[in-house]
């Protein structure tokens, strides 16, 4: 009964992990500032 109860509370505790790493990630992510989209190089267009 020891080992199965360890075994739930290691799961449960790898699965509160990784969910604490995707949304830290996320958050992460989110915190960068958009970068602008302009063109390094312009080409000139003749009509």
């Amino acid at each position: 009964m020891h080992r199965l109860l360890a075994a739930v509370l290691t799961s449960l505790a790898a699965a509160a992990l990784a969910v604490g790493a995707a949304l830290g990630i996320v958050a992460a992510l989110d915190a960068t500032p958009e970068q602008p989209n302009v063109p390094l190089v312009t080409f000139g267009r003749t009509p």
